[in-house]
Formats: C-alpha cells, structure tokens, sequence
C-alpha cells in the first residue's frame, strides 16, 4: 500500500489529507480536525448511469438494501448499534456515485466502521427483505411523479440528453423496478461494488494513523480473501462507447401543461463539459454565478428586483461526470414566458459581447473563498468534498485548489467560455405552464 500527504503546494493550509492506496485499488483518505466528531464515507464509483435500461434504478434501490442485513448484521442491527451511540448514518445516490456515511463521536469509531464497512460490501439481499423493499422503492417512485420540481427537472433533462443515461431519473421507473429480482441485484453489487471502485474517507478528532488503521482492518475483516489479493478491475466506471453529446444546433422547444402548478416554468439549458474536462468547467461556474446567485446576480436584479417578470430566477453549471448542463430556471406568470425566455438571452449576448465587470468577478471571488472556508467547518463538510472528487476525478487536489483556480481566471477566460458553450442561437427549452 502507498501513503499520500497532499503537498503544501497543491493543498491550502485548511486541507491536508492523507491518502492511502491499496494494492487491489480500494483507496482510504483520512485527516484530522478538531471538531468532536468523525465521518466515515464511502462512496462507490456506481450510479445510475451505468445501468442498462432494463434495470434502470438498480443502483438506488440497493442503497436501500444495504441496510437490510448481512450475515454478521441482522435486519435493523446497524441501526440500533448507530442509535446507542447518538450516532447519525444515512446514503445518497445518484447518477455517477453512491454514497453511504456516518458520523459518531471518536470514542466509538472504532466499534462502528467495521459495521459500516460490513453493511456496504456484505449485503444479504434476502429474498423476502427484497420484495418487501420493492414496496418502498415503488412508492417513492410514485410520490417523486406527484412533485412538480421533479416532473420539471425530468422533462428538461431529457432535453438536455437524447441518448446518455444522465435523461432517466435516479429512481427508475416502476416497470423497470418492479421486473427486478433479488439475483439481479446481487449480481449488481458483486460487479460494481469492487474495492477498486471505492473510496473511504474517514475525517474528525483522531490521529491520521488511528482513522487509516481503523478503515484498513475493518476494511481486511469485511471484505474477505476474494477482495485482498484481487487485481484493480476498474477505477472509474465505463459508460461503454458513449460521449458526450454534441453541442445544440438548433432550438429544441417542449411545452407541457400541469395543472397541479399555479405558476409556469421556464428552464433553459445548454450542454457544456462535465467532470472529465474539469478545467473548463471554472469559468462556467463563474457566469452562472454572474447571472443567478444572490440578489446582485444580474437575471435576479434585472427580472426579479427590477421589472418583476418572475418570481424566482437563477443560474447554475450542474457537472456530471461525463457532461455537464449549464442551466438558467424560473417561475413565472404565463403571460411573460416569451419576455423572460428573451431578456435571458439578451444577458447571455452581453457575456458574450462584452467583458464581465472587474467588480462582478471580485464578488464572485471573494464568495468563493469564503464559501470554502465555510464548506469546510465539519468533518462530513471535508468528508463529502474529497469524497466526491476522488470518486468523481480520482484526484483531491481540483477540490483543494478550487478557490486558487476561481482567482486565477480573468475577464477574457469568462468571455471566450460564452461564446464558446452559450448560444443564444442554439439551446433546449422546458415551458411548463398551468392548466389556465
């Protein structure tokens, strides 16, 4: 196994994280702060993006499953032993990763990892525990399609994707989970629930040695024989032959009615690169914010404070692994749609036209850093960011430097990312209005 200690060089002085690497890929990030608490999370390299279509949901319904037992942990035995201690636990899953943590004070790290390790790679998948979850899955797949916000984030993202995976929703749908069977997903986590494709990270109030020992022997205890010699089977999943999709050529307009809003929406998107070309995602996070975060965001002063054509606005340059969508929403009266979805566009010709205000940047960089700061308070904050860049990236100094990098952009880098990814000319389109 291999030891990493970021270097001052690409680490501020608020982070400085260990990594260790184990021959058959598993990695364990560990650093200590001094806050009375500590975060175990793991994040596997597997989201719904790697599913066939016929199983679609796949990946979130075993989220689920993992807290159904293993053949040390009988059903709710996690839970309790995490109760006791005032322990918190929970999981996440999502398109590119799934994510399962704990928080609990030092003094009983080392008795409850072994149990969080233990539920992630040991999963019994009863039979019975299966298709009583089914249950539970369907459910929350009905009660998703009963939320306008996520009716409206479906529809725009299957504009925004016409054949990646990023177009179906987390959850599946209910025919997809309800063909499923409880071999299928055994055979799932025995694929995608490899060492290779893991990463701990274990943050809070003990020696860096004591948090990388803890992870690595109950890591050695859980996992078996079958993980301890095995060669790396991957690092970051494949998304077979697929890349990101070409840029809009044209206009893509879908309107639908929902009767269940008393406002429309408007979402507006563009495709714009992901986490694989991470270096150009910087100056697109910069314009959203230019446009849409905070009231001195310009879409949000202009249409909001000033004219009240709508009543929310904002910007956002969401990033998956593989592609990313730059996106502008709003909620509004009917009546003004074609106003707004045409002064969104007048503020994207601006960026393009002329430069950002040297003040506007200022602001953007002064929040950025304090923001960090700020996201970096508790241990599941600095668990949660390296987590997610190794899981998503496999590399932490990105999230490290992400404030350097903000500060190192200038008005012309900001300029050329809008000409280049933001046509007014050519975008996707969701207007959902209300019954009347």
């Amino acid at each position: 196994m291999t030891f990493t200690l970021l270097s001052r060089s690409a680490a501020t002085t608020l982070n400085s994280p260990t990594i260790q690497h184990f021959p058959q890929g598993f990695t364990i990030i560990a650093e200590q702060v001094p806050v009375e608490a500590v975060n175990l999370s793991l994040w596997a390299n597997v989201g719904s993006a790697v599913e066939p279509d016929r199983i679609n949901g796949m990946a979130h319904f075993l989220e689920h499953m993992v807290f159904k037992g293993t053949d040390r942990l009988e059903i709710g035995e996690f839970e309790r032993a995490i109760e006791e201690r005032g322990a918190i636990t929970n999981a996440a899953t999502s398109q590119d990763y799934t994510h399962y943590y704990i928080t609990t004070a030092p003094k009983d790290f080392a008795a409850l990892a072994p149990l969080q390790l233990d539920v992630v790679f040991n999963p019994r998948i009863d039979e019975d525990a299966f298709e009583r979850e089914k249950s539970v899955v369907l459910e929350e797949i009905r009660r998703s399609q009963d939320s306008p916000q996520r009716r409206s984030f479906q529809r725009a993202m299957e504009v925004a994707f016409e054949a990646l995976p990023y177009r179906r929703p987390v959850l599946g749908s209910v025919e997809a989970i309800e063909a499923l069977s409880a071999q299928q997903m055994r055979d799932f986590h025995g694929t995608w629930y490899q060492p290779s494709a893991m990463t701990a990270v274990a943050v809070g109030n003990l020696p860096v040695e004591e948090l990388i020992d803890t992870v690595a022997s109950s890591f050695l205890d859980v996992a078996g024989d079958s993980f301890s010699t095995a060669a790396p089977r991957f690092s970051i999943p494949q998304f077979g032959s697929a890349n990101p999709e070409p840029a809009f050529g044209e206009i893509i307009r879908r309107e639908y009615v929902d009767e269940s809003i008393q406002q429309a929406r408007l979402v507006m998107m563009w495709r714009v690169p992901g986490m694989m070309q991470l270096e150009k995602t910087y100056a697109l996070d910069v314009l959203a914010a230019i446009l849409g975060k905070g009231r001195t965001g310009r879409l949000i002063r202009q249409l909001r404070e000033e004219e009240g054509l709508v009543s929310h606005i904002g910007a956002g340059n969401m990033s998956q692994r593989l592609q990313g969508i730059f996106q502008v929403s709003a909620q509004l009266p009917t009546e003004n749609i074609a106003t707004v979805e045409a002064k969104i566009l007048d503020r994207i010709r601006a960026l393009q036209t002329a430069p950002v205000l040297e003040s506007e940047l200022a602001r953007i960089r002064t929040q950025v850093a304090n923001r960090f700061i700020f996201g970096n308070e508790t241990p599941s904050d600095r668990a949660n960011l390296y987590g997610y860049f190794n899981a998503t990236v496999g590399d932490l100094n990105p999230a490290i430097d992400y404030p350097q990098t903000i500060q190192s952009l200038d008005l012309d880098d900001l300029q050329r990312a809008a000409i280049e990814y933001l046509s007014p000319e050519a975008y996707g389109i969701v207007i959902i209005r209300p019954k009347n």
